[in-house]
């Protein structure tokens, strides 16, 4: 079976040619998750998004940024809602954005042995994943984050363009970026967990 145009192999691995990637916002979810009161798990995710990836001829230098509107969040509270978007949190009318620029990308090679027909062989369980290392800026404060990425695939589209899905988990330090704001329990532990899950799922469409 021919692979679709603009895919090329790459350690075994399933990647676009170099050229650029524009981020579908319509199918694209940036997401986050906290914890309440130390045991429910709160999702939410920011319905706004912009960026670009840049595919390099050598897939560790390519690069990814992003603009993400703060006042765009969402997590099926309006009262909730409300709060994140104020001084507490993100205070969107002083910082209406936040982004992300990644510095480095590294192939994640977490090999493993397997027994395949009485022989022992290596197996690259992590083909397709790498380890993003970057900038992320929230309310004008500037901290290194760590994002675990995985290629889920390069595919035509009915237009005769050209997709690229992605997916990206890390996690960040609330405080770290000047969003404090809690409520000691009786019980002991806090009402909002200090520590907060990101969880992204895009998609590119190549204009280049």
């Amino acid at each position: 079976m021919l692979e679709p145009v603009g895919v090329r192999t790459w350690n075994g691995i399933s990647l676009p040619t170099p050229g650029t990637f524009t981020i579908d916002a319509a199918h694209t979810t940036v997401g986050f998750v906290a914890r309440h009161l130390m045991v429910t798990q709160v999702r939410g995710r920011f319905e706004q998004v912009e960026g670009r990836i840049d595919v390099a001829d050598d897939p560790l230098r390519s690069r990814a940024s992003a603009v993400i509107s703060t006042a765009s969040i969402v997590t099926g509270a309006d009262d909730r809602d409300a709060h994140l978007r104020s001084a507490d949190f993100l205070d969107v009318d002083l910082f209406p954005t936040m982004t992300f620029t990644s510095r480095e990308i590294v192939a994640d090679s977490d090999a493993k042995w397997a027994m395949v027909d009485g022989r022992l062989v290596r197996r690259r369980r992590g083909a397709g994943r790498f380890t993003v290392i970057g900038d992320l800026t929230i309310k004008s404060i500037t901290r290194p984050v760590t994002l675990h990425l995985t290629i889920d695939g390069v595919t035509p589209d009915p237009w005769g363009g050209e997709r690229l899905a992605l997916s990206a988990n890390g996690e960040i330090d609330r405080e770290d970026y000047d969003m404090t704001w809690n409520v000691a329990l009786e019980a002991g532990g806090w009402l909002v967990s200090q520590k907060i899950q990101i969880e992204i799922r895009a998609q590119a469409v190549r204009t280049s």
